[in-house]
């Protein structure tokens, strides 16, 4: 392993992990061994590049898995790489659901993992959806004309908390829930918050 230093937070993480320890402390060696600096972010291990994340390693019920934050500008020749929600703009994935598929894949994953460090220091950025591309639901639409503090509001809100309503409210098939939904946030997003603050 190369000189990277080991993160205390990271150490603690993995002491208390029960479902994916083995696969996580696997993906752990292969990272550090890319050279990056191990960080704990949203209560999970992140591998950063001067400060830019470059990797995640995260757990779900039924997998573990590699999280590129740039996923999506990677050229991906294996078609390994899953896209988790069609929301998810950046970040792609790599699963893995034990610890013989992350050993025989090891090299394959550096070649990833080398790669998006390259993505990163090339300085290139993914071109992100505007919020003018995403539909406003009628039902908000018709709320925001008739209380003119909660148009306000909403356009003050930074675009990604924009974006999270634009996705909860366009969610549902039937308009009454998508009114319901509209009703219980319009006092969160009058205070400045977003969906999930």
């Amino acid at each position: 392993m190369t000189n990277s230093k080991m993160n205390p937070k990271v150490d603690e993480f993995l002491s208390k992990s029960k479902k994916w320890k083995e696969e996580y402390e696997k993906l752990r060696d292969i990272v550090l061994d890319c050279g990056l600096t191990e960080e704990f972010k949203w209560m999970h291990p992140c591998y950063t590049l001067e400060n830019k994340n470059i990797v995640l390693i995260h757990g779900f019920k039924e997998y573990c898995a590699l999280l590129f934050h740039k996923g999506s500008l990677l050229k991906d020749p294996r078609g390994i790489l899953i896209q988790q929600t069609e929301n998810v703009q950046a970040a792609r994935q790599i699963r893995f659901t034990n610890v013989q598929e992350i050993v025989a894949m090891e090299t394959i994953l550096k070649d990833y993992i080398y790669e998006a460090i390259e993505v990163e220091k090339a300085g290139l950025e993914v071109n992100f959806k505007k919020n003018s591309e995403y539909i406003i639901p009628e039902e908000f639409q018709k709320k925001m004309d008739e209380i003119p503090a909660l148009k306000s509001a909403f356009e003050a809100l930074t675009p990604g908390r924009q974006r999270a309503y634009l996705l909860h409210f366009s969610g549902p098939k039937q308009a009454k829930t998508r009114e319901s939904r509209v009703e219980k946030c319009m006092p969160q997003i009058l205070n400045g918050k977003g969906l999930n603050d």
